[in-house]
């Protein structure tokens, strides 16, 4: 009788455990949610941190109390390496909204699903007009090659201003499909946060480009221009005309392809806005050479440019040569005529050894994960030591390449010409150079220009600044529709029908220069993307096939006839 006392006893008392075990957890449960609502954190297990946002994204995020809706026209029937942008830019968008105080919406939409053609060329033109670009893609098919139309770009929207985003800039011309779009993996953050800080701040920088010693033309400059105008005040800036109150209210000087020489007075209103920690770039021609004026004439003579900026250039620590590169293994084609059929002139894409593709440095954040930058007649560009200025080359031509002094001559009839190989053997030829630090000043110790009655600034060191010297006038100038006068997009060459990294450079330049939070750092995220190796694919490919099908089914008949003889083991006792 005792003994099933204490039985009883001892089944109730592990009852009671197991029941106080239940609400334990389930107490355990309810205050995990409890905490969870207060307190957030995410767990990233990869390698490569790719779902780990960034400090400065986060406080980005943190700080916006602003409703915001990201509309992605990344959707619909995608290739699928477009798919995996798509699957990227999702992940990314939803740690945004995980981590953002203020209302985040994310809308994912085909703009052209479900329209015929003429409201698909309405809408095309339409989100042309708003910043949003669609890229061609051949798309293979049991038909063969077919064309397709998708928009890689999202648009961010808060207080009635947009913003658009391209999340994949361009086909790289030196790396393969598949590195282009990881490249556009790894730029998500950069592109989504450096936006998201723009829209939100709802200031935007000043940025003037000059036009009084005959540089690019508006329409020369129309891509730049318009793609800048949605985040940024833009202008043309007279160095005649501008006084120092005009100069002071400026964050950066864009000086493309001067062909006339600049005066003092001019070289003094840029020195004071270095001084006064004005950002430059420096697009330069040092040397005069033209395609059009090569055709329908049996050449030119490619001479030096006068635009006196030398000593300016050089007391900041750059020098462009007065020279011309050559570069036959990475270079861009132009249309030749190769003669008459039926009364019509015949055109050939040949390679012209004087546009060099300009490869960018990958260790500098300002050209990181960059395309091939077309380039039309560049000189080289050397850095001068100037105490208390970093040089940093970002641009070059690839080690295959020749340096030609100027005066030369120069005709099409060139493109056609046997080349020797071993006379390009060398190393790559710099072509861009950025400068930072406090730059001395070109007019300590001088005399004020005539035009200057009173100084402008006594400094005779800058405050921090930073500036970039690019040998060639044209890396900003767009190409001009034939047809009705437009201007292409920047980067884009209208004969080969390939997108160069001119844009990306140009954007990215501007970005660096006026942020002052630095976040084109975020570009130096590595995302490893594990690719199948095709070659293997195509070997190996009946073998896995057979291992596929094969393995399940023996694997399927070893544990029937496992199971068959271990039941009949078991139960033949």
């Amino acid at each position: 009788m005792v003994y099933q006392i204490n039985n009883g006893r001892e089944a109730l008392m592990v009852k009671g455990k197991k029941v106080l075990n239940t609400i334990l957890l389930l107490i355990g449960i309810i205050a995990i949610n409890i905490i969870g609502k207060y307190v957030f954190y995410r767990f990233d297990f990869t390698a490569d941190q790719r779902f780990t946002l960034s400090e400065k994204t986060k406080t980005i995020l943190a700080n916006n109390k602003k409703p915001i809706m990201v509309t992605v026209f990344l959707d619909g029937e995608l290739p699928p390496a477009f798919k995996r942008l798509q699957s990227a830019v999702n992940d990314v968008l939803t740690d945004y909204q995980a981590y953002s105080k203020g209302d985040l919406k994310i809308v994912f939409v085909d703009p052209l699903a479900g329209l015929n053609q003429s409201d698909q060329d309405t809408v095309i033109n339409n989100l042309y007009e708003r910043g949003i670009e669609a890229t061609n893609l051949s798309v293979k098919t049991e038909a063969g090659l077919t064309q397709k139309l998708v928009y890689p770009m999202a648009m961010i929207e808060t207080d009635n201003k947009e913003f658009p985003v391209k999340l994949f800039q361009n086909l790289d011309t030196r790396g393969s499909y598949e590195d282009n779009i990881n490249r556009a993996i790894e730029n998500l953050e950069y592109v989504f946060t450096s936006s998201l800080k723009k829209v939100i701040a709802g200031k935007n920088p000043r940025i003037g480009f000059t036009e009084s010693n005959g540089e690019l033309n508006d329409l020369q400059l129309g891509d730049a221009i318009r793609m800048l105008s949605s985040s940024y005040e833009i202008g043309r800036v007279d160095l005649n005309t501008i006084d120092k109150a005009g100069l002071d209210k400026l964050n950066m000087l864009i000086v493309a392809k001067p062909t006339k020489p600049f005066t003092e007075t001019e070289k003094y209103k840029i020195n004071y806005f270095v001084m006064n920690s004005g950002r430059i770039v420096w697009s330069i021609d040092q040397v005069k050479a033209e395609l059009d004026s090569l055709r329908g004439r049996n050449g030119q003579m490619a001479t030096n440019s006068n635009l006196n900026l030398d000593d300016m250039l050089f007391m900041y620590g750059a020098r462009i040569n007065y020279n011309l590169i050559a570069d036959p293994a990475n270079c861009a084609e132009i249309p030749v005529s190769t003669g008459v059929v039926g009364g019509q002139s015949q055109m050939e894409l040949l390679p012209w050894i004087y546009y060099p593709i300009l490869l960018p440095d990958t260790s500098q954040s300002v050209v990181k994960k960059l395309d091939g930058v077309k380039s039309e007649f560049p000189s080289t560009v050397d850095s001068i030591g100037v105490r208390g200025v970093k040089k940093s080359f970002i641009l070059s031509t690839s080690a295959f390449n020749k340096v030609y002094n100027t005066p030369k001559p120069f005709s099409l009839q060139m493109v056609s010409e046997q080349l020797d190989p071993r006379a390009f053997q060398s190393v790559p030829q710099q072509v861009g150079l950025m400068l930072e630090g406090n730059f001395p000043s070109v007019f300590a110790g001088r005399p004020l220009p005539a035009a200057i009655v009173s100084p402008y600034s006594m400094e005779t060191k800058s405050k921090a600044t930073k500036m970039i010297v690019l040998g060639d006038g044209d890396l900003f100038k767009n190409q001009v529709s034939e047809r009705d006068g437009s201007p292409y997009p920047l980067g884009f060459d209208r004969y080969s029908q390939r997108t160069y990294g001119n844009k990306a450079l140009l954007l990215n330049i501007v970005d660096y220069f006026t942020d002052d939070d630095n976040l084109i750092s975020l570009r130096n995220k590595e995302v490893k993307i594990r690719l199948l190796d095709k070659s293997k694919i195509k070997l190996e490919k009946a073998k896995w096939q057979f291992i596929n099908i094969a393995v399940p089914l023996l694997l399927l008949i070893f544990f029937a006839i496992f199971q068959h003889y271990y039941r009949k083991y078991k139960y033949a006792k």
